[in-house]
C-alpha cells in the first residue's frame, strides 16, 4: 500500500486514526451507490483509496490530483484506475465525459474553489451527478479547539453559503448532513439482508459535522448509513481502554522516572545554587575591582591628558626654539658668508700688495745685483788703475790718488 507519509493534508490508508479513516471512507461507500456502471471522476483523489472502492462497481474510474507524490503512490496501488496529475480547477480532460464526479474534502483546500465547481460542471454529462463534501465551518472550528485553524484550508463553508454557491452552477442541489453517531445493530450471524434503519437526529445544519451535496439536473436525494467493521463500539472501546491502561502504565513508569530525575535535578539545582551564590560573591568582588580599575584608568587618562598638554606645550616651545636657532643659524650663516666675502676681498687685495712688494723686491734685488756688478767692475777697474805703472809712477812723483 501507499508509502506516502501522513502530513494532515491527505488521508493515507494505514497511517491515520480509525475514526478519521471511517469518516473519509464512508463518503466513497455512499458514492458507490451512484457509481454502478458509470464513468467516474474523483477530483482531488489523493492516495487513490476512494478510486479503489469505486472501481468495484463503476465502468471506469479516473483520479485527478495536483500532487505528483500522491499520483505516483496511487498509480502503484490501484492499477485498474487511470490517474492524471493536474489541478482540480483545470484538468484538461474532455468536456461532458463523466457520469459521476466526486470531490470529497477538496473544495475547502482551494483558493479558486469556484474554479472547481466550474470544471465539474464542464466535465459532467447532462444527466450526471456531482457529489461534493466539505466540513461545516461552525462545527469544525469548535471541534479543533486549541489546535486552531487547519493550515491546509483556504475557505470553509457554512450551510447557506455552500448551498447558494452550488446552486449558481447546478440546477438541482440537495445537501445531506454527514454525522458520526453511536448506533446499535441487530444482525444474524451469516446472512445480512438490507437493514431497517431508524435515525433519531435534530436535523439542524448548524450541528452537522460535514455537508455532502448531491448536484444534478434532477435531484436524487436519499439517506445512507455506513456501518464500518470497527463499529462494535463497546469492543473497540474496551480495546481502546486497555490500550490506554498500557499507556497509563508507561506514563506512570515514566512519571516515577521523571520524579527521580526531578529529585536529582533538584539536588543538582541546590548545588548549582550554592555555586551560583559563590559566583555571585565573586562577581560582586570583581565588579568592585572593575569599578576601582575603571577609576584608576580615569585617573591615568586625566594624567595622560595633562602630560599630553604639557608635551604639546613643550613641543610648541621646542618648535619655537628650533625656529629661533634656525633663524640664528641663518643669521650666522649670512654673517659668515659676508665675512668670508670680505676676507676674501681683503686677501685678494693683500695678495695684490704682496705681489707688488715681491715685484718691487725683485726689482730692488735686480738693482742691487746690477749695482753690485757695477761696483765690482768699478773696483776691478780701480785695482787695475792702482796696479797701473802710471799710477805707481804718479805716486812716486806725488801725483794721483794716495790709496
Amino acid at each position: 500500500m501507499s508509502s506516502t507519509e501522513f502530513t494532515g493534508e491527505r488521508v493515507v490508508p494505514g497511517k491515520v486514526d480509525v475514526n478519521l479513516w471511517n469518516e473519509h471512507f464512508a463518503r466513497y461507500a455512499f458514492a458507490a451507490d451512484y457509481a454502478v456502471g458509470k464513468r467516474v471522476l474523483d477530483l482531488g483523489c489523493g492516495t487513490g483509496y476512494g478510486c479503489g472502492e469505486l472501481t468495484r462497481v463503476a465502468a471506469s474510474v479516473c483520479g485527478v490530483d495536483i500532487a505528483e507524490t500522491a499520483i505516483t503512490s496511487a498509480a502503484a496501488d490501484y492499477v485498474d484506475v487511470t490517474f492524471v496529475q493536474a489541478s482540480a480547477t483545470a484538468t484538461g480532460l474532455v468536456a461532458a465525459s463523466f457520469d459521476l464526479i466526486v470531490a470529497f474534502e477538496v473544495i475547502e483546500h482551494l483558493k479558486d474553489w469556484k474554479g472547481l465547481l466550474a470544471e465539474a460542471r464542464r466535465l459532467l454529462t447532462a444527466d450526471g451527478v456531482f457529489l461534493v463534501s466539505t466540513p461545516n465551518r461552525a462545527y469544525y472550528n469548535e471541534s479543533r479547539g486549541d489546535s486552531g485553524a487547519n493550515p491546509f484550508h483556504e475557505h470553509e463553508f457554512e450551510y447557506e453559503e455552500f448551498r447558494d454557491e452550488l446552486l449558481a452552477y447546478f440546477p438541482g442541489v440537495t445537501i445531506l448532513m454527514q454525522d458520526r453517531v453511536e448506533a446499535f445493530i441487530f444482525q444474524p450471524v451469516k446472512a445480512f439482508p438490507p437493514p431497517k434503519v431508524r435515525v433519531d437526529s435534530s436535523g439542524s445544519p448548524a450541528a452537522a459535522h460535514f455537508f455532502v451535496a448531491i448536484c444534478s439536473a434532477s435531484v436524487q436525494s436519499r439517506s445512507f448509513v455506513y456501518v464500518p467493521v470497527a463499529a462494535n463500539l463497546l469492543r473497540e472501546r474496551g480495546r481502546h481502554i486497555e490500550k490506554l491502561r498500557v499507556e497509563i502504565g508507561l506514563k506512570e513508569e515514566w512519571l516515577e522516572q521523571s520524579k527521580s530525575t526531578c529529585s536529582a535535578l533538584e539536588k543538582f539545582g541546590e548545588s548549582l545554587q550554592g555555586d551560583l551564590e559563590q559566583r555571585t560573591i565573586w562577581a560582586r568582588a570583581l565588579e568592585t575591582e572593575l569599578a576601582e580599575a575603571r577609576e584608576s584608568i580615569l585617573d591615568l587618562q586625566r594624567e595622560l591628558s595633562k602630560e599630553q598638554a604639557a608635551g604639546r606645550q613643550l613641543a610648541t616651545d621646542y618648535e619655537s626654539k628650533i625656529a629661533d636657532l634656525e633663524q640664528d643659524n641663518r643669521d650666522k650663516t649670512a654673517w659668515a658668508q659676508e665675512t668670508e666675502q670680505r676676507l676674501g676681498d681683503e686677501l685678494q687685495a693683500k695678495l695684490k700688495e704682496l705681489a707688488e712688494a715681491v715685484r718691487l723686491l725683485d726689482q730692488a734685488e735686480a738693482t742691487v745685483e746690477e749695482r753690485s756688478r757695477w761696483a765690482l767692475q768699478l773696483q776691478a777697474q780701480l785695482e787695475m788703475i792702482r796696479a797701473s805703472k802710471w799710477v805707481k809712477l804718479g805716486r812716486m812723483v806725488g801725483v794721483g790718488p794716495v790709496a
